[in-house]
């Protein structure tokens, strides 16, 4: 009689286990994303993510937020390849447990299932996240999560609500206006970097009933009312800003999604294109960019989004102080 098939996420599992006893992959080196694993076994992404998550319940590997998944650092001993820690033998898990199941799994709700999306999309990106993959990341069966969300489309707008409630308001606001506005943005880009996927989930055109999204725009027209400005211009103004936001927060997402893709960073990415720019600059043909290129020196041009979300709110508020001082009502 022949041995039963070992299932494919045990035998992925197996390989990077492997490699991280062995010490092919340290602590902190980064493992390949769930799309990466799922194109190179030619499985699906749910079956990329039950092998990650049963290497992150062995304790071998950890997610940490905008890099991925990484090895975790070791605890005791170094374990040699093939051996286990004497004092808490390791399980291979089994698969999902059922529904009533051993405690160990935790009755499964909406709250719990919202997060762990939220971590897939913190470390893999919303492209990677998948009702069956958050049912494999919390040992669930696949279709449980539908006892508690609707689908894909539902639970997106449910991790979106939930971020956004991580902003917090001053039960005392700044007095200006200015204060109060720039406050309002540096907590949204807040929760854009350390959320890079929530930039990704809709266009300005069709915006979202979301509770803690209204907040938002509740604190920044208050900060308006009362300037002189009309209606429109206020919400224009607060969609400007939120654009403005968004639109450097997609820039962050895609950065890390083309870093999680290719492996290869944004300055080793600059260093390949050292010579098509060399020659794009030598032709002449550009001479306002050479100029300019030049007048960086060797250090050359640092792209830092942080800095650059920064200069964009400062030069957007500098037009609106204008436009309020043109418009405020005389005392």
């Amino acid at each position: 009689m022949s041995a039963p098939e070992v299932p494919p996420y045990r035998r992925i599992a197996a390989d990077l286990r492997r490699r991280i006893l062995a010490g092919e992959l340290s602590p902190g080196d980064r493992l390949p994303s769930t799309r990466r694993i799922a194109t190179e076994w030619n499985v699906a992404l749910a079956t990329a993510t039950k092998a990650l998550t049963a290497l992150r319940q062995e304790g071998l590997i950890q997610a940490q937020a905008r890099v991925g998944t990484v090895v975790a650092p070791r605890r005791g001993p170094a374990r040699a390849q093939g051996t286990r820690a004497t004092a808490a033998p390791r399980r291979e898990p089994a698969g999902p447990a059922p529904e009533g199941g051993a405690a160990a799994h935790r009755e499964l709700t909406r709250e719990r299932i919202v997060r762990a999306a939220i971590e897939i999309a913190d470390t893999e990106g919303l492209p990677a996240l998948s009702m069956r993959g958050v049912a494999a990341r919390l040992g669930a069966a696949a279709m449980s999560p539908y006892r508690h969300v609707n689908g894909r489309d539902d639970l997106v707008l449910l991790m979106a609500d939930a971020v956004l409630g991580e902003l917090s308001w001053p039960q005392e606001p700044p007095a200006h206006w200015r204060a109060r506005l720039e406050y309002g943005a540096r907590a949204l880009w807040a929760v854009h970097r350390a959320h890079p996927w929530l930039a990704q989930i809709g266009p300005l055109t069709r915006p979202l009933m979301l509770p803690n999204l209204m907040a938002y725009s509740e604190w920044m027209l208050s900060a308006l009312d009362g300037h002189g400005l009309d209606a429109a211009t206020m919400l224009d103004v607060n969609v400007l800003l939120y654009s403005h936001v968004q639109g450097i927060a997609v820039q962050w997402e895609r950065e890390n999604q083309a870093q999680g893709a290719t492996g290869v960073s944004d300055e080793e990415w600059m260093d390949s294109q050292a010579p098509a720019l060399a020659a794009i600059v030598g032709s002449g043909a550009y001479p306002t960019l050479g100029r300019v290129l030049a007048a960086v020196g060797e250090s050359g041009y640092d792209l830092r989004l942080d800095e650059l979300f920064e200069r964009g709110l400062q030069s957007m508020l500098d037009g609106l102080a204008a436009l309020v001082e043109r418009t405020a009502p005389t005392r």
